[in-house]
């Protein structure tokens, strides 16, 4: 056994067994009950919180692969129908469902700029951004660091796209599109992902995530932002809340860990009613294997303190280090 200790001071403790001590342990799972040691231990009171985007891996599943972000353009999804209203030219239009002039017009070839009549039907060849028709906001820029997609069996595809916010503001209502293409470019599958939390706080990262439920070999993801709000420094809907003492156990398979900490509320802050706790699992590249959501509405007062405790799991082998990020509301 031993402890590692992380530069955020969380402990890490692992307990690691040679190749022999390993195909040993495996070989008495199978043969002698008496010989069984739990990968995990899953002990939660009665009142455990609700739990985020679980994944619980066989213990004797192996690190599966990883399909590679793949820089290739996103096919258009269906156009819609708009009506063209009083005050209204192309180029408005255009800006306002966020499409070139030049698609516009060539998505309708039999509509004059110039004598366009309130009441007529147009066109639109909606994007990532605007699918449903509805006008929306530019989102706010933020980074996606990395794009993995892992099966887990029967089809099954999880997809994490590493978002950071670099800006100086925390943002929320962030929201991407992830596609799946096959070899040639063309859309298979396409789900919107979404982080574990409402806030992507200032100079953090989180995951956006989505399941396939069902999705061929041999498919690669493009991820294309379609929503994100930065908040104004005077938004009062989020309490200044901190993680400390934080400890993650990663067992013998290095597929699980359980992390404990607590929730610490400034004495100056008002009060929480609700507490969610993001734990975001990594591998030994940095890449993201797991993802937690950890919650509770017994409240916060200021200057208190609230633990946690949750097991974490990868989809896509050894988990190296876990990150924690916190939401408190009033």
């Amino acid at each position: 056994m031993f402890k590692r200790q992380t530069g955020t001071g969380r402990i890490i403790t692992s307990v690691r067994y040679n190749d022999f001590m390993r195909k040993l342990l495996v070989l008495c799972l199978v043969l002698a009950a008496a010989c069984a040691t739990p990968a995990s231990t899953q002990i939660f009171s009665p009142n455990e919180p609700l739990l985020y985007q679980t994944v619980t891996p066989s213990a004797t599943t192996g690190p599966t692969g990883l399909i590679e972000f793949a820089e290739t353009p996103l096919p258009s999804p269906t156009p819609f129908d708009y009506i063209i209203k009083g005050g209204d030219t192309l180029g408005s239009i255009a800006d306002r469902f966020h499409v070139s002039l030049d698609a516009l017009l060539a998505a309708n070839p039999d509509v004059s700029p110039n004598a366009m009549s309130i009441g007529e039907t147009l066109k639109i060849p909606s994007t990532p951004k605007n699918i449903s028709g509805e006008g929306t906001p530019t989102p706010a820029p933020f980074t996606v660091q990395q794009i993995g997609c892992h099966p887990t069996g029967d089809q099954q595809l999880w997809c994490f796209a590493l978002a950071y916010n670099d800006s100086p503001d925390p943002m929320e209502d962030v929201t991407a599109q992830v596609t799946l293409l096959d070899s040639e470019g063309r859309s298979k599958a396409s789900q919107m992902a979404t982080l574990p939390l409402n806030l992507l706080p200032a100079h953090q990262a989180l995951p956006l995530s989505v399941l396939f439920a069902a999705a061929p070999a041999g498919l690669h993801p493009q991820v294309q932002v379609l929503t994100a709000v930065r908040l104004t420094p005077d938004d009062q809907r989020y309490r200044p809340a901190v993680v400390q003492n934080t400890r993650v156990q990663v067992d013998w398979t290095g597929l699980s860990a359980q992390a404990d900490g607590q929730v610490l509320l400034p004495a100056d802050s008002k009060p929480a009613a609700s507490v969610w706790v993001a734990a975001v699992a990594y591998d030994r590249d940095g890449r993201v294997v797991g993802v937690r959501r950890w919650e509770s509405s017994s409240g916060l007062e200021p200057g208190g303190s609230l633990p946690f405790s949750m097991l974490l799991s990868s989809v896509a082998g050894d988990i190296e280090r876990v990150d924690f990020v916190v939401e408190a509301r009033p």
